[in-house]
């Protein structure tokens, strides 16, 4: 059972979403990750966006750590309703209702918080995890990160969770890998936004 391995929440057990569809992040792999985080200091009163949800676990972990808002997005009913129950059971721990769930795609949740062109400024994100299906192609994730480097602040990280097999992502104009690591089956990308034009 997947569990809030620190923080504020840390202990409580979360509801995993039933079959084979998603893939939890292993606590090893949560740990090292939240760990890294922390030695980055990009977590206290962060902004964070979980694309891809799942059961909400890197999101939720990201509130009980000091994230000021948490937005949890997943497409599969099943999964929604897990998400819901988790931000229920986090945001009671913290007596605050720093977790929302949205259901949709990923891409059209993210082309919500595009700027307007000629208009004002959309919304902007501290920490992106993302931890897509393995069915997802590389050329789709592609098109996605151009969507995720619109909407991230200045000193952003993007977090992007990929079978250890897996091919590195293309990274877009605007966003730029700066480490990435290898957990068993699993590889750990970690990127920022750059600025265009910037020597």
């Amino acid at each position: 059972m997947s569990r809030i391995v620190a923080g504020a929440a840390g202990g409580i057990p979360l509801k995993s979403v039933p079959g084979d569809s998603t893939r939890p992040t292993t606590d090893r792999v949560k740990e090292a990750l939240f760990s890294r985080l922390e030695s980055y200091d990009v977590l206290a009163n962060a902004r964070v966006l979980d694309l891809y949800a799942g059961a909400g676990s890197l999101g939720l972990e990201a509130a009980s750590r000091g994230a000021r808002s948490v937005l949890l997005v997943e497409l599969a009913p099943k999964a929604v309703s897990v998400c819901q129950i988790n931000a229920g059971l986090v945001n009671k721990a913290l007596r605050n209702e720093l977790v929302s769930v949205r259901r949709g795609s990923v891409d059209s949740v993210l082309d919500s918080f595009a700027p307007v062109t000629g208009g004002s400024a959309g919304r902007t994100w501290d920490v992106v995890f993302m931890d897509p299906p393995y069915p997802l192609t590389e050329e789709e994730l592609a098109k996605t990160l151009e969507k995720v480097a619109l909407v991230l602040e200045v000193g952003a990280t993007v977090v992007v969770e990929r079978s250890s097999r897996s091919a590195e992502p293309t990274w877009p104009d605007g966003l730029e890998k700066f480490a990435d690591k290898k957990y068993g089956e699993t590889r750990l990308w970690f990127a920022e936004p750059v600025q265009l034009g910037a020597e």
